[in-house]
Order: structure tokens, then sequence, then C-alpha cells
């Protein structure tokens, strides 16, 4: 199987059609059962692209870190969240559209083109878009957001990790791991938790209708 490295030719396409200011966007949170949801929106400069971008899956948390250090010296990055209340209220695919949106409002400049990862645009989306399927192994602007989304989330559930010891948050980044379920049911549920997930549903409520 050949696989190739995201480039910059979905940005340069775009500048070839008048576009001055392109940009990239991606979430992460949107599986886990705790925590928020994620999105960050990334500017490149293209005469400063750090080297090693890529889908922030395929990198080695070192890795990830050493990229996202270097990425807010040189390239304009905003990352936004929606909140396990807005998660529950209006359900996770809307929510991550909403954490993108506020992403994109985040830049210190309007962008006329976000490319997003995934095969959606959000409804209320500040400028024109362009969905990118697997955006975040094809396009350089998209991987670095991907990167900052991932960076910024897995530190706030270090965070929340401390807070409630026990899930495993720190390892799991909130994700339903056998660690995390066994937790759930010998510790409960947190305000952290995503109460409209199914795992955290049915130990709320379905499991004190059995007990009642």
């Amino acid at each position: 199987m050949i696989t190739t490295a995201p480039d910059f030719s979905f940005e340069q396409a775009a500048f070839a059609r008048g576009a001055r200011t392109v940009i990239g966007v991606d979430e992460v949170g949107r599986g886990p059962l705790a925590g928020p949801v994620t999105a960050a929106a990334v500017r490149l400069d293209p005469a400063r692209i750090p080297a090693g971008l890529n889908d922030s899956k395929k990198l080695g948390a070192r890795r990830r870190e050493a990229i996202y250090a270097e990425l807010i010296e040189v390239a304009d990055v905003s990352v936004a969240h929606a909140s396990v209340e807005e998660i529950d209220r209006i359900n996770i695919l809307a929510a991550s559209h909403l954490a993108m949106c506020r992403a994109i409002a985040g830049l210190p400049a309007r962008a006329d083109l976000a490319l997003i990862d995934g095969n959606l645009l959000p409804k209320d989306l500040p400028c024109a878009g362009e969905a990118i399927i697997k955006g975040d192994a094809r396009s350089l602007s998209i991987s670095a957001a991907s990167i900052a989304a991932k960076i910024c989330r897995d530190r706030i559930m270090v965070d929340l990790a401390q807070q409630h010891p026990g899930y495993g948050w720190e390892t799991n980044a909130g994700y339903g791991s056998k660690a995390h379920m066994e937790a759930l049911r010998n510790l409960g549920v947190t305000p952290h938790h995503r109460r409209s997930f199914k795992p955290v549903y049915n130990i709320l409520y379905q499991d004190k209708s059995v007990s009642d």
C-alpha cells in the first residue's frame, strides 16, 4: 500500500483561484465519553511550514509537542472548544462544528477559505469552506490543525484527570477504554462525562432502573 504525506496543493489551488487567506480546520474528541470536543484553525505561512506535519494520529507524542511548539511561533493558531453541556444539548456533530466556528473566529484575520477535515461543512461557517475527506493526511494546513487540537485537548484531559483520579484520562483522553469503563461503574459519573453517550446514559439511568 502506497501512502503519501500531506502537501500544500489544496492551499495552492485556492491561492490560484484568488484566495488570499487559506486556513486548515480539524477537530478532536468526537468519540470520548468525557471532556470537551476541541477544534483548531491554522493559517500557515508558506515560507515557514514546519517539517514533519502530518495527521496527528500518525505522530508520537514528543513529535506532536515539538511541531506544536514551532507552529505557535510561525503560524496563526486558534483553538476552541464545545463543552460537555453543549455536546449533550445539541449533539456531538453540531458541537464539533460549533467548536470549529469558534476556532475560525479566533484567528487574527478573516479567512477567505477554510479547508475542513471530513465530508461536512458547519452550517454557520463564517467563510467559504471546502470539505476534504481524510484531510488531516492530505493538507498541511489541516494536519497542523489536527496537531494543535489534539495537543490542547490532551492537556485538558490531563488536568481533569488530576481532579478526578481513577478514570485514566491522562492516558485514554476520555475514550471508553476498559479501565475507564470499570472506573465509571465503580466510581460513578463525573460532571465531565457526556450523559447523552450511551455507555454513560446506561450507567446513569438503566442501571438505576434495574436496582429500583
